[in-house]
């Protein structure tokens, strides 16, 4: 049995306990889970203190959630799929307050040609929000399809898709490449 799947079996494991009532368990979980949701909603909203209260908030959901998850072996999707609706409204409501603030980038002259190197996470905060969603959680997390599409809400054909244009996205970004 390869680590990864020790890792899954033993949430599951932590899951079954929390859902008995065992708080320890909990706070094992919570010990497990908080660096891997935290390093995923970091690079979902692109800030450290918003992804801080993005996970709190996912947490709060979590914890009261516990019950009506039917498969502990869908946790990881499941508090995936809790984090990336709590990225996603906070990304609404800064989209939605840049809507009415001035742009300043418009009036500043464009730089000819590329910038000399380009950072993986400057290639991720380029990508759409659904984009950037589904690749953290592919190549970040290693989830798979269907737990992506099971986080992100949509089908699994979305999620393949989606993957798919990001790599391609990345792969032009990281290569210098515009548009």
């Amino acid at each position: 049995m390869s680590q990864g799947n020790i890792d899954r079996v033993y949430d599951e494991l932590l899951v079954t306990l929390v859902r008995e009532g065992d708080l320890r368990a909990g706070e094992r979980l919570a010990a497990r889970w908080q660096p891997r949701l935290l390093r995923t909603a970091r690079r979902l909203l692109n800030d450290p203190e918003q992804a801080k209260d993005a996970v709190q908030e996912a947490w709060v959901g979590i914890c009261r959630g516990w019950m009506s998850l039917d498969d502990p072996a869908k946790f990881p999707a499941w508090a995936f799929s809790i984090l990336h609706r709590k990225c996603a409204d906070r990304i609404r409501i800064a989209q939605k307050r840049r809507a009415h603030e001035i742009d300043v980038a418009a009036d500043m002259p464009i730089k000819n040609g590329v910038e000399s190197a380009v950072s993986v996470s400057q290639a991720f905060s380029q990508l759409s929000p659904d984009m950037r969603a589904a690749a953290v959680l592919y190549f970040s997390e290693g989830l798979t399809l269907a737990e992506i599409a099971i986080a992100t809400d949509v089908p699994v054909g979305t999620a393949k898709s989606r993957i798919f244009h990001a790599r391609q996205r990345l792969k032009a970004i990281l290569d210098g490449e515009s548009s």
